[in-house]
């Protein structure tokens, strides 16, 4: 009896990091679909509610464009207190957010969904605290002058030099990169026929 044939992998998202990181785990998507869908959070909209609806959003519509393949869709939010940090994509914003998360604990979300070829749908929602160093005006500048703050949520990547500013992590780290590895692929796993 033969095995059923492993369905295509369909990556919901045109980040970067997240294409590495699935590769890192030795899972090549066929096709990389992005959704580009309306990411602002609705009034009153709690954090975590916010993470999974992005990513569950992110897999219907991209879902709908790949019938009998297994889709992957992730969405990351950044949250200082009970405030949603932006991806930013201007200066001003990334200032703020580094001016915020300086010497504070924060928490990053990442919201995964997962269809199966039989249109099942998978979620998790995994949370990592990371806590910053207080961070000197200094250092903030150089930062902001590196660009690389550009489009990451909390106007920052651990992966890069941001990574000399965490000084407490607790929970997975490839969350904070952008997607929570263990429980992508256990999800993937539990999804494929």
């Amino acid at each position: 009896m033969r095995a059923s044939p492993i369905p295509p992998l369909v990556l919901a998202s045109a980040s970067p990091r997240r294409l590495d990181l699935l590769r890192q785990v030795g899972h090549e998507p066929a096709t990389i679909d992005p959704a580009d869908i309306d990411e602002t959070p609705r009034a009153g909209e709690l954090p975590r509610a916010y993470a999974l609806r992005m990513a569950l959003a992110k897999l219907a519509v991209v879902k709908e464009r790949h019938a009998g393949a297994l889709v992957l869709a992730a969405d990351s939010v950044v949250v200082c207190g009970r405030r949603i940090l932006p991806k930013t994509e201007v200066e001003a914003e990334a200032r703020d957010c580094l001016v915020r998360l300086s010497g504070r604990r924060h928490r990053v979300l990442g919201g995964v969904a997962v269809a199966g070829p039989d249109g099942r749908v998978r979620t998790r929602l995994v949370e990592t605290i990371v806590r910053f160093k207080r961070l000197e005006a200094a250092e903030i500048d150089a930062y902001l002058a590196s660009g690389e703050w550009r489009g990451k949520a909390g106007g920052y990547a651990i992966q890069g030099r941001a990574a000399a500013f965490v000084a407490f992590l607790s929970g997975s780290y490839s969350n904070v990169v952008g997607l929570p590895l263990f429980e992508t692929v256990a999800l993937l796993e539990a999804s494929a026929p």
